[in-house]
């Protein structure tokens, strides 16, 4: 398990200020035998109440009712994707460093526990034969789109110098597909959400994020019209090969500017205009790329302004990349003012 320590993300002041009434009820919830190893097992994996009950050997009625409790207390959280739902280890708010220091001190060499950990790495196993066994699936029409246009190493490298991942916090991947800005972008940031409809695709990007181990990075089912999230809470979004499948990409744009921090950044990568109507036809495209004055324009509609337009050449797609942000709180600008 890993040692416990202080999250980046929560101030010492305020977690000093924590209630005590808060962290007995977060001792209760993980002081019975089953939940603590619900709790170390979530803190490696996202896992559902399928899972759990294979690795304890317990009745679905009692794991959940043990989920439950951990999820009140604020130690997991539950989210929906489909018909399952996912738990992990809380990321954020205040039993997020609690349930850290617990899962921390769990040692390692139990006989209990480690006998989890095998059972736990049996499930990826599965996950991971199955997340492969579609990836083959799917692989060659992947690699004959990939070939139309500029290195995906070059467009990755064009990706971090516009969009460094230095100083973000809270990062929202739209369209994450099989998790590889997540992958690129996971070590250098706070936390990091990939969001896709795809049930497929997430399997296979769950698998890339626990082989990588980045414990930072969830991702969820949804849609890119309607985020799962607040408004106002990350500090940048990324639109990678995502737009040019909307029917509305004005919408999803916008839906991308609410959820924005001020001073948030947006990063749309995506071909520029062309001719390859095949795509459209057989990928199931949308739009024949987009050209600067589209992009421009539906951004300035959300409220966002376009810093900066660059583009990587091939053959025989271009691809561009469009740098918006959000204006800064008024507050800030005030501020500044001498």
């Amino acid at each position: 398990m890993a040692q416990p320590r202080l999250r980046p993300d929560i101030d010492i002041e305020s977690t000093a200020a924590l209630s005590a009434d808060f962290l007995l009820e977060g001792l209760r919830a993980a002081a019975e035998p089953t939940r603590l190893r619900l709790l170390a097992l979530c803190a490696r994996a996202e896992l559902t109440v399928s899972d759990l009950m294979q690795i304890v050997g317990q009745s679905q009625p009692r794991v959940s009712r043990h989920l439950k409790l951990l999820c009140e207390a604020g130690l997991l959280v539950r989210v929906r994707e489909g018909t399952w739902a996912y738990y992990r280890l809380a990321q954020t708010g205040p039993g997020a460093q609690l349930g850290e220091t617990l899962t921390g001190l769990v040692p390692d060499a139990d006989p209990l526990f480690a006998l989890d950990a095998e059972r736990l790495d049996a499930i990826k196993r599965g996950r991971a034969e199955a997340a492969a066994a579609y990836f083959r699936r799917n692989a060659a029409e992947w690699h004959k789109l990939r070939a139309l246009h500029a290195d995906p190493r070059e467009v990755e490298r064009k990706l971090l110098s516009l969009l460094p991942p230095d100083g973000i916090g809270d990062l929202l991947d739209i369209g994450t597909g099989t998790g590889r800005i997540l992958d690129l972008y996971g070590p250098g940031v706070g936390h990091a959400m990939g969001i896709d409809q795809s049930r497929e695709m997430l399997a296979v990007a769950r698998v890339n994020l626990e082989n990588r181990g980045l414990s930072n990075c969830a991702v969820r089912q949804a849609d890119m019209y309607q985020l799962p999230l607040n408004g106002a809470s990350v500090d940048a979004a990324i639109l990678h090969m995502v737009l040019h499948y909307a029917e509305r990409p004005g919408e999803v744009l916008a839906e991308a500017a609410r959820v924005l921090r001020p001073g948030g950044r947006l990063l749309v990568v995506d071909f520029t205009p062309h001719k390859e109507l095949d795509l459209l036809k057989e990928h199931a495209h949308r739009w024949p790329g987009f050209a600067n004055e589209e992009i421009t324009s539906w951004c300035s509609a959300a409220g966002l302004t376009v810093s900066t337009v660059d583009s990587l050449s091939g053959t025989p797609l271009t691809v561009g990349f469009w740098l918006a942000q959000k204006p800064p709180a008024l507050q800030s600008i005030q501020g500044n003012r001498p």
